[in-house]
């Protein structure tokens, strides 16, 4: 049994939340966006919830944490969509929102601490030299640096710039490892993608070095379609063209927009499809002229509108903002995640909106994956039954279109669907004691799952809270 009075006299003078009311809040994400998920973390939670303010409390916690043997689970500001920052071992919430300075900008870079908000981020290194970075979640007025870096893989602007694990798109990572005596570690190169996406099982990140591209005023847009195909058609082509610069590009399927899409609702036909897309304002004039050629209805473009008061950003209408929208009108909606490769990606979407119909409304993001044009999807599905969703999950892998699965919390399941050797290795090097993030990563808790089995992964310190419960 673990002293918990002993832990806050160990760790006195650093910010600690045991309010069982307020720690079981920063124990949860946006993990109900998944049925599944909302009936096996329901009642996850933390037992403490340390704030630490720079990189010396973390060492500190971290290393009474270790004497004790008890779990330490990192969070930026909980936006995750399948339980990365949820603590399924209990133990300790370390939340690193309040190390939010941003130290130096730089010619096409920024040094900063992990806690800072990515939309206050960008608000700086704008001000300062009109830079901004090269792209970001939909959840940017509230998401992490730190927290994307652990839990995201790309976003608005991967257009451009392809994913978080594209090397050259973070630059450098300090962490803290898990030990009697934490180390601090500086990592560059490949070696970075031993803690991007790991969820915080491999080190804290105490700080981060990214890249920065030129800002824009960036004009919101949106055509419409009166089919979703066209749309995809036209993105793909878009996404093509040489000279239009631009950073979102999502065609969306009727009926989300006029139904979910509600402060823009009064542009948008009942039926009608849309492209969301970010422009740059010196590219609109060829953009224009490139969205009659193929026949696109130019609906709504921001630069156009006496006041933006009250209408979302563009890029909150993608992304997984899409699935938040429609939950919030329609609960029994859930979403997946596929890609779509390349070279036939539109082939491949057109074949599964065809097969599918109504049941699962198209949601693409154009990217680059590798330096090629491709899309990924984040579909609505009208959720029946957790056998309909895995039967439509093969359906999509049959076809060739495989599914980074939402509806699993581990780092394999989720995306990867291998062991990564390279993240294994470097977290029994950083973490002896698997005490980071417990559960998140299958090579760690078992060695010998097998992936090709069809079977899903339940942690064994999630069992017990589901017993218990």
């Amino acid at each position: 049994m673990i002293d918990y009075q002993k832990i806050k006299q160990d760790l006195e003078g650093i910010a600690i939340e045991d309010n069982p009311a307020l720690v079981r809040q920063k124990s949860k994400d946006f993990y109900w966006y998944s049925p599944i998920l909302k009936k096996q973390l329901e009642n996850v939670t933390a037992d403490l919830v340390v704030t630490p303010k720079t990189e010396e409390e973390v060492i500190r916690t971290l290393k009474v944490a270790y004497a004790a043997g008890i779990p330490v689970t990192p969070r930026g500001a909980g936006t995750g969509n399948y339980g990365q920052a949820m603590p399924l071992s209990g133990g300790i919430v370390l939340n690193l929102a309040g190390m939010d300075k941003v130290k130096e900008i730089h010619p096409g870079r920024v040094i900063c601490e992990p806690g800072v908000v990515i939309a206050q981020l960008d608000k700086q290194t704008k001000a300062h030299s009109g830079q901004e970075l090269r792209f970001h979640p939909s959840t940017a007025q509230t998401a992490t640096i730190g927290g994307f870096i652990a839990g995201g893989s790309g976003g608005v602007g991967s257009i451009n710039w392809g994913g978080l694990r594209d090397i050259g798109n973070i630059l450098r990572l300090r962490i803290v490892t898990m030990e009697a005596e934490p180390r601090t570690l500086d990592l560059t190169g490949w070696d970075l993608q031993k803690v991007s996406h790991a969820y915080g099982t491999n080190g804290i990140i105490t700080e981060v070095e990214m890249p920065l591209a030129p800002a824009y005023d960036w004009v919101d847009v949106l055509v419409g379609y009166d089919d979703f195909m066209d749309g995809v058609r036209f993105s793909d082509a878009l996404a093509r063209s040489s000279g239009i610069l631009v950073k979102e590009l999502a065609p969306i399927a009727a009926p989300i927009p006029h139904s979910y899409f509600t402060r823009h609702k009064p542009y948008i036909r009942e039926g009608q499809s849309v492209v969301v897309l970010m422009v740059a304002p010196h590219a609109m004039e060829p953009f224009v002229a490139f969205a009659r050629a193929h026949k696109g209805e130019i609906i709504f473009r921001s630069d156009k509108i006496e006041s933006m008061r009250g209408i979302p950003h563009a890029y909150e209408l993608a992304w997984n903002h899409t699935t938040l929208r429609a939950l919030k009108v329609d609960p029994n909606f859930t979403y997946l995640q596929v890609q779509y490769p390349a070279p036939d990606h539109v082939a491949k979407v057109n074949a599964m909106v065809r097969k599918f119909g109504d049941e699962v409304i198209g949601h693409l993001e154009f990217m680059r994956f590798d330096g090629q044009v491709q899309c990924s999807g984040l579909p609505l599905v009208r959720y029946t039954t957790k056998e309909r969703l895995e039967e439509i999950i093969r359906i999509h892998e049959d076809h060739g279109c495989p599914i980074f699965n939402p509806h699993r919390y581990t780092l394999e399941e989720g995306g990867m669907k291998q062991t990564d050797r390279v993240q294994l290795a470097f977290k029994q090097e950083t973490d002896p004691k698997g005490l980071l993030n417990p559960g998140k990563m299958i090579a760690w808790e078992n060695p010998d799952f097998d992936f090709t089995a069809g079977k899903n992964f339940l942690f064994k310190g999630l069992t017990n809270v589901m017993e218990m419960s």
